[in-house]
């Protein structure tokens, strides 16, 4: 038997052994929710407490580090050096969850206690992203077992407590720790696999700008029929702006808004990818969106503009009245290559071009697109890694299609980014039935282990 495969073995026996399930336990059970207000006292707990000493068992040295931003959780920053020569790894997660929702969870659930039903393992941070980052600790550690002591690589450990709020202060950090940062390649695990059955591995995320668009006409409503006919109508002008902006398919028709064509390597890495198909998925449209895609270059290789929320009167209870303003939120997701320093104010000059300009238009937030090419060196070096553990050929998506702070660690570290998920799409990441499939941890295992193990290999080597 290779080391290689003690080391695999090592990994599924501590899944097998309930030890997995008793790691996951504990951290469930610390309420690290980090939504504002947040208990940062409870989330420098589960660093101090839970975390620090997962580090030590590596040989890395740990650090709890304040947040720049005042208010906000702090970081854990753990480096274990073995030699000059080898390559740099820098490993993150996060370790705060949305908030709980106590009262809505079904009878025999609670966010706080970790249930076991069948292959689900319930409670809030099991998907997201507690279960992930115990996979990744837990695989390391065998695989130093199973080396004798070492890893045969130097290992960087980043855990932020504030993801689920926006990730305040990360940015920052990044900058200010970018020396105490600095490695060859960024290994991580969040969000979910494409299907619970095929490994994935993504390689940025799209960006999202969540745009406030607003029509303030006057205070109060007015009767409709005294007025109406000599009152402009402020939800009939929101209503049409947003159809000059994206048409009834849902194709964007505000070319600064759209991304540039998808690139071949893209293009080609999508090819045999399928969207949704799982037991609790929603059917997708096929004639939604940007014509001559799939629907997987739709949502991983291409912009989308949605309406979130429309606002205007009273939705509950209508009355007979033409409301005094109305306002929509819509989100831009898009990829790289979209200029989103500029959204609001293409947004603006392409209202002003329909004569609308009494909508107003205000950018309420944009996080960047981020992309690593499927083409990279690093990227065939995993893809070949995985198939190596599972037999199984993985979904590699060029980006993630919803968002993650993956800027931090592209744009500001300047790191090849590459993510292994280790949830799968049905597991409701924010809802009251937040869990994570025990099939899908125990193939993470191998499959980090089996990861974790390659990087310690000469260079160029996927010997065992």
């Amino acid at each position: 038997m290779t080391t290689r495969d003690t080391a695999i073995d090592r990994a599924t026996a501590y899944f097998d052994s309930g030890a997995f399930l008793a790691d996951l336990s504990r951290r469930v059970a610390y309420p690290t929710e980090s939504r504002p207000p947040a208990d940062t006292t409870k989330l420098r707990a589960y660093l101090t407490d839970e975390l620090a000493p997962a580090a030590r068992r590596l040989g890395a040295t740990p650090r709890i580090i304040d947040n720049p931003v005042p208010t906000a959780g702090p970081f854990l920053l753990a480096h274990r050096h073995e030699s000059d020569d080898l390559p740099t790894v820098l490993v993150y997660g996060h370790a705060d969850v949305v908030p709980g929702q106590d009262d809505h969870w079904r009878t025999g659930l609670s966010p706080w206690h970790l249930v076991v039903e069948g292959d689900r393992l319930y409670g809030r941070g099991t998907a997201d992203n507690k279960g992930q980052h115990t996979v990744n600790l837990a695989a390391l550690e065998q695989v130093m077992a199973a080396r004798g002591g070492t890893l045969g690589f130097n290992l960087k450990l980043l855990i932020e407590t504030g993801e689920e709020s926006g990730s305040p202060g990360l940015h920052e950090f990044c900058h200010r720790f970018k020396d105490d940062l600095a490695a060859d390649v960024l290994i991580a695990s969040d969000g979910p696999r494409l299907a619970a059955d095929r490994p994935t591995l993504f390689l940025g995320s799209r960006g999202a700008a969540n745009l406030r668009l607003s029509v303030p006409l006057r205070a109060g409503a007015h009767h409709s029929g005294n007025w109406g006919g000599a009152l402009r109508n402020p939800a009939t002008v929101l209503a049409a702006a947003l159809a000059t902006m994206v048409d009834a398919q849902g194709r964007i028709l505000v070319e600064g808004l759209r991304p540039p064509a998808i690139p071949e390597p893209v293009k080609t890495a999508l090819a045999d990818l399928t969207v949704g198909g799982g037991e609790d998925d929603p059917a997708v449209d096929a004639d939604w969106g940007e014509p001559g895609l799939t629907p997987a270059e739709r949502v991983f290789a291409w912009n989308t503009l949605e309406v979130l929320a429309l606002s205007a009167g009273d939705p509950a209870k209508p009355v007979g009245a033409i409301p005094g303003t109305a306002h929509a939120d819509v989100q831009l997701r898009f990829v790289v290559g979209t200029d989103w320093r500029k959204l609001a104010e293409t947004v603006r000059t392409h209202l002003d071009a329909h004569a609308l300009p009494l909508v107003e238009v205000e950018l309420l937030q944009a996080v960047p697109a981020t992309r690593l090419s499927p083409d990279s060196p690093w990227v065939r070096w995993a893809t070949t890694s995985l198939h190596r553990t599972t037999g199984k050929t993985p979904a590699v998506l060029p980006n993630l299609g919803g968002t993650l702070p993956n800027d931090a660690f592209a744009d500001i570290l300047g790191l090849p980014t590459v993510w292994v998920p280790h949830s799968h799409p049905s597991c409701a990441q924010h809802a009251p039935d937040e869990h994570l499939l025990g099939s899908v941890a125990r193939e993470s295992l191998a499959v980090m282990a089996g990861l974790f193990w390659d990087l310690g290999e000469s260079p160029g080597s996927m010997s065992a």
